[in-house]
């Protein structure tokens, strides 16, 4: 595996349906690599008990998250149920230069708008499609955790999701959750050694051609 030292980072995107197995496959992938962090978004909503400024969210004040969109220092952002989020570029530039990845868990509407930042090269996007909606269905009703009416919202919602499968970079159908697993970690370190990712390539090209012309 390549070292932080002699890489650039990735900006990892990871979108699904709900219930397709997004949440189990990350747990793999961090467990794989313990180093792939979450980008911690900011909020213009009040911390709850037990929540710590920088670590869970960037708490912000409205005007404070408006000036930060328009001065283009949020990756992505959206208006939900009466407070703002979204994703604060600096911390993920940062990591990104010092070789570290960074992994992000939304929706294709905040993908798109990171694949339209500065931050767009460097950025690896993976759809996780379910194996039917039978299944999908299946999965959402044994998790136990949601109403009938939740249930039907959230397969309303999915197809949505899944219309825009074909945005993305990879699109994993997560049919056998090792194997997707084994996909989704073979993707990454692949895209790790991207000619893009790896700054020190142009000196160790440039040490080639010096030995090259001293055996003229």
């Amino acid at each position: 595996m390549t070292t932080p030292k002699t890489r650039r980072g990735l900006l990892i995107i990871l979108s699904s349906p709900s219930g397709a197995g997004k949440s189990t496959l990350t747990r793999h992938l961090r467990e794989w690599d313990p180093t792939i962090r979450f980008s911690v978004s900011a909020t213009t909503r009040q911390p709850r008990p037990g929540e710590e400024d920088g670590v869970h969210y960037h708490f912000l004040t409205e005007d404070h998250f408006k000036r930060d969109v328009a001065d283009g220092e949020m990756l992505e952002h959206a208006h939900v149920f009466g407070n703002f989020y979204g994703s604060p570029k600096g911390p993920v530039q940062a990591a990104i230069e010092a070789g570290e990845d960074v992994l992000f868990d939304i929706d294709w509407q905040g993908a798109q708008q990171i694949r339209q930042s500065s931050l767009a090269p460097h950025t690896l996007s993976i759809f996780i499609l379910p194996p039917s909606i039978k299944e999908l269905h299946r999965r959402l009703v044994s998790r136990g955790q949601d109403s009938e009416e939740v249930i039907a919202k959230r397969m309303q919602k999915s197809w949505d999701e899944i219309s825009h499968w074909g945005s993305y970079d990879h699109v994993l159908v997560n049919d056998d959750l090792e194997k997707t697993a084994e996909d989704l970690k073979t993707i990454v370190a692949a895209t790790r050694l991207r000619r893009l990712q790896q700054p020190a390539l142009m000196d160790h090209v440039r040490g080639l051609q010096a030995e090259f012309e001293d055996l003229q």
